[in-house]
C-alpha cells in the first residue's frame, strides 16, 4: 500500500509540475512569437512610410531561379513598386542587392494571396502592401532570423523542460519518502494494532469455547457441578468486554468522534475519589499508598476522563510497585511563566529499561511480556492515558530510575485550565 501511495504521490506531483512547465514555456514561446510579429509589422509599416532608408545591411541574393535566399540579415528589407498592370516598375533595395527574378517571384506570391499583409513561407518573407497614386508598393522583410531565434528558443525550452522534469522527479521521489514517513508509521502501527487486538481477543474466545465444550460434554450435570466452568466463562467474557471498550475508546479518539464534555472540574476531589478504592487493594498487597493532593485545584475538562486517567495510572503503579512497595500520588499547581497543573504517580519496583521508555505509551506494548501476563492487562491503559491527556491539551511523560522509582507525570496548561 505504501509503495502504491508513494507512486501516486510522485505521479500526481510530476503531472502538476509537467503541466506548469508546459504552460510556462508555451506562454514564453507564444509571447516571443508575438513580439517577433509585432516587430516585423512595425518595420514594414515604417518602411512603407519612410522610403529609401538604409534599413538593411548590404547582402547579395544569388537565387536567380526564384528560390528562397540562402542567407538573410536580421533587417533585410526591400520595396517593390508596381505599375497599374502589376508589373515591376522599380525595386528599392535600400543597399541590398535583390535580383529581378527573386523580386518577381515574391510579387507573384503576394498577388496570388490577395492580402495586404502576410507571410510567404517558401521565400521566408513577410510583406505589407499599400496603394499609391502611381500604383502599388510592397515592402518585404526577411524573417529567417525570427525562425532561427524561435528554433533556438524551442531547443532551449525543450532542454530546460527535460532538465526541470528530471530535477523535479528526483525532488518528488525525496519528498514522497519524506512526506509519507508519518503515513508509513501509522500504517505499521495500524497493522500491529489489528494483529495485537486479534491475538488478545483470540485468547479469551479460546477459553470460552473450551469451557462451552466441557459443559456440552456433561449435559446431565447440574449447574452447581459445572459452576467453575461457567464462572471462568463469565470472567473471560468480562475481560473481552473490557478489551473491546478500550479498543472502542481508542478508535473513537483516532476518528475524532470521542464525546468530550468540558466543564469546570474539582480535580482535587476527583483524584481523591479515585485513590479511595485502591486503598484496600494496596493493603492486601502490602503496598504503602500515599497521597499528596493540594486542595482546591480546578481544571476545565471532562471529569469522567480525568478520573479514568487517574485510575489507569494508579492501577499501573499498584501492579508494579513490588512487595512492600510504595505508591505516591501528587497533585499540585505551579505558576511561573504559565500556570500548570501537575499530576504525578510514583511507584517503586523494577526500573523500566531505557529502550522501553520511548515505547511505553504505544498500544499493546509490554516492556516485560511475561510479567504483564501474570499481572493481567492488554497494554492499552497507558495509550488511553496519553489520549486523555492530549485531548485536554496537556502532555504526559515517564521516567524510571533506582533513586526515584517510576514516575508518570501528566501536565495540563494553556486552554485546559
Amino acid at each position: 500500500m505504501i509503495k502504491e501511495l508513494r507512486k501516486k504521490f510522485i505521479l500526481i506531483n510530476m503531472t502538476l509540475v509537467t503541466l506548469v512547465l508546459l504552460i510556462v514555456f508555451s506562454v514564453l514561446y507564444v509571447s516571443n512569437r508575438r513580439k517577433y510579429d509585432e516587430d516585423s509589422k512595425r518595420v514594414l509599416e515604417s518602411t512603407l512610410q519612410n522610403e529609401r532608408q538604409d534599413i538593411g545591411r548590404k547582402m547579395d541574393i544569388k537565387n536567380d531561379d526564384g528560390g528562397p535566399p540562402e542567407e538573410m540579415a536580421m533587417n533585410l528589407v526591400f520595396i517593390v513598386y508596381l505599375n497599374a498592370d502589376n508589373s515591376i516598375a522599380q525595386i528599392d533595395d535600400s543597399g541590398v542587392s535583390v535580383t529581378d527574378s527573386f523580386a518577381e517571384t515574391a510579387v507573384q506570391a503576394v498577388l496570388e494571396k490577395g492580402n495586404t499583409s502576410g507571410t510567404i513561407r517558401d521565400l521566408r518573407l513577410k510583406y505589407m502592401s499599400a496603394e499609391t497614386q502611381s500604383g502599388t508598393k510592397i515592402a518585404f522583410k526577411d524573417y529567417s532570423f525570427e525562425i532561427s531565434g524561435m528554433q533556438n528558443l524551442l531547443l532551449n525550452s525543450v532542454l530546460m523542460f527535460a532538465a526541470g522534469v528530471l530535477a523535479f522527479f528526483v525532488i518528488s521521489v525525496f519528498l514522497a519518502r519524506w512526506a509519507l514517513i508519518p503515513v508509513e508509521k501509522a500504517w505499521r502501527q495500524q497493522r500491529q494494532f489489528v494483529a495485537d487486538a486479534s491475538h488478545e481477543l483470540k485468547t479469551p474466545l479460546t477459553v470460552i469455547m473450551a469451557n462451552l465444550g466441557i459443559l456440552a460434554a456433561h449435559k446431565n450435570d447440574t449447574i452447581q457441578e459445572q459452576y467453575q466452568w461457567l464462572e471462568n466463562t463469565r470472567m473471560e467474557a468480562g475481560r473481552m468486554k473490557e478489551l473491546l471498550n478500550n479498543l472502542l475508546f481508542l478508535a473513537r479518539s483516532d476518528s475524532s468522534q470521542m464525546p468530550v464534555e468540558f466543564s469546570e472540574v474539582d480535580l482535587s476531589s476527583a483524584v481523591l475519589s479515585c485513590i479511595l478504592p485502591f486503598e484496600s487493594l494496596a493493603y492486601e498487597n502490602d503496598i504503602t499508598l500515599k497521597d499528596e493532593v493540594d486542595q482546591d485545584i480546578h481544571i476545565i475538562g471532562d471529569e469522567k476522563q480525568l478520573k479514568q486517567l487517574t485510575v489507569i495510572l494508579l492501577d499501573n503503579a499498584c501492579k508494579y510497585a513490588g512487595k512492600k512497595g510504595k505508591v505516591t500520588v501528587r497533585l499540585s499547581r505551579k505558576t511561573d511563566r504559565l500556570e500548570r497543573i501537575i499530576l504525578k504517580v510514583t511507584n517503586t519496583g523494577e526500573v523500566i529499561p531505557e529502550e522501553d521508555l520511548e515505547h511505553i505509551f504505544e498500544r499493546f506494548y509490554r516492556s516485560d511480556k511475561s510479567r504483564v501476563r501474570t499481572k493481567g492487562g492488554y497494554g492499552l491503559g497507558l495509550a488511553i492515558a496519553q489520549t486523555i491527556v492530549e485531548q485536554h491539551h496537556g502532555k504526559i511523560k515517564v521516567t524510571s530510575s533506582e533513586e526515584e522509582g517510576t514516575v508518570f507525570t501528566a501536565e495540563f496548561h494553556g486552554e485546559a485550565i
